[in-house]
């Protein structure tokens, strides 16, 4: 796999991997912390199996709902591992998204916690920049701090 196509993030979570995969698993925690507040999140579709849904809107200032991510999960290992794309949707239907990735996530227990990655895969060196250039670091960082403010309380 190309580095030119890849971003990557991760973090250490003073949480087990058990708690970690439940501020996921659950709509109403993944709301909590997916989109770097103050933007507030709404989990539609969470449907974690292969083929299943994963559908996100977000919303500033009491807004309109937009549209955030509408994916399919490929593979679903709780506790482990999660693995999304945003060029199929629900039933493994194509689509062409404004923006073609492939996230893999692990949950790995290290340290009495879980080390919490992302690997984010794009169809070209072109749309890794775009993403980059977006804030993908400050976004997905802003995130995963969230996430673990939410779990190692």
């Amino acid at each position: 796999m190309s580095t030119e196509t890849e971003l990557t993030i991760s973090r250490l979570i003073k949480a087990p991997p058990a708690v970690v995969w439940n501020a996921w698993s659950v709509p109403e925690n993944l709301a909590k912390w997916w989109i770097p507040a103050p933007i507030e999140c709404r989990v539609d579709t969470l449907d974690l199996h292969p083929g299943g849904g994963f559908v996100t809107k977000m919303r500033e200032d009491g807004g309109e709902w937009q549209a955030h991510v509408d994916g399919c999960f490929l593979e679903a290992v709780p506790e482990r591992k999660l693995v999304f794309t945003t060029v199929l949707t629900e039933g493994w239907q194509p689509v062409e998204p404004w923006l073609a990735l492939t996230a893999i996530l692990t949950f790995e227990p290290q340290d009495g916690g879980t080390l919490y990655a992302a690997r984010v895969l794009h169809k070209s060196a072109e749309d890794s920049a775009k993403h980059d250039e977006m804030g993908f670091y400050e976004g997905w960082g802003t995130a995963i701090g969230q996430l673990a403010r939410l779990v190692e309380r």
